[in-house]
């Protein structure tokens, strides 16, 4: 009988640690065993403070853990030139640079680049028609020729999606691509997504968010964070638990599921 081998892994940390450096020496990630394979869609959660960007950044090839190994794509931190690497990672985040009076066409194109002005000799017709192409697969056809700073929040969020997917990555990180959104926003944000993982069947995704109602119903597995720890990971229904999610945010949370979406409230 053949043996079935479980596809390579996309992200893969081993015992890792980060300790901040300032008066003294603060431990801010410890003891963080995490693998991510193609087509898995993590949900990243945990209340502020828990260790939550600096696993992303780890991930996204930014920063080096102080213990442990950390393979991205590959490739191991401190044997890869870290830029390189970072070009081959899609990331969605608030704090990216992108210049308002761009249209939202322009503002794609820049992610062939990995540049925040564009680059106009390095787009050829393939890849400006590429970028139209990932516009309409996010649902953002009619805002090609639109000012950034003229799109909603929801709507900059999908363009900064199709921004990361210019460059074909294997991974996809979403840094609180929620934050600010109204409802009608956020949930087309959602059936974004969800038609993201239907159509890219090999792409993987980590999502930070503080809300479990902003989770597609496409995520498959999530990673609670507890100061620094990792509290429970694994198959998003295993996880999400009422238990684990008390214990994670430090009050009774009662947690469930419908249709796909989950919701929480407090029981306090």
């Amino acid at each position: 009988m053949t043996e079935i081998q479980e596809p390579r892994a996309v992200v893969a940390l081993t015992d890792v640690a980060v300790h901040r450096r300032t008066t003294g020496q603060e431990i801010v990630l410890d003891g963080i065993d995490w693998t991510v394979r193609p087509g898995e869609h993590w949900a990243l959660l945990g209340a502020n403070g828990a260790g939550k960007t600096t696993l992303l950044r780890l991930v996204g090839a930014v920063v080096h853990p102080t213990v442990g190994t950390v393979e991205v794509l590959g490739d191991r931190l401190g044997h890869v030139d870290m830029r390189e690497l970072r070009a081959r990672v899609g990331l969605v985040s608030a704090a990216q640079k992108v210049p308002s009076d761009a249209t939202a066409h322009t503002v794609v194109l820049t992610g062939a680049t990995g540049t925040v002005q564009p680059l106009w000799r390095e787009y050829g017709a393939a890849t400006r028609e590429r970028a139209h192409v990932l516009l309409a697969e996010l649902g953002c056809k009619e805002l090609a020729d639109r000012r950034f700073g003229d799109c909603s929040g929801g709507q900059r969020a999908r363009i900064l999606i199709c921004r990361a997917l210019m460059a074909d990555p294997s991974l996809l990180l979403l840094d609180e691509p929620f934050n600010a959104l109204d409802l009608p926003s956020r949930e087309d944000l959602v059936d974004a997504l969800h038609r993201l993982a239907a159509e890219r069947a090999d792409l993987a995704t980590i999502t930070v968010t503080h809300h479990v109602e902003e989770l597609p119903p496409s995520t498959t597995h999530a990673f609670l964070l507890k100061e620094g720890r990792e509290l429970a990971s694994g198959p998003v229904d295993g996880v999400l638990t009422p238990d684990n999610l008390t214990v994670c945010f430090g009050r009774p949370i009662h947690v469930g599921r419908h249709d796909g979406r989950w919701y929480a409230r407090s029981g306090r």
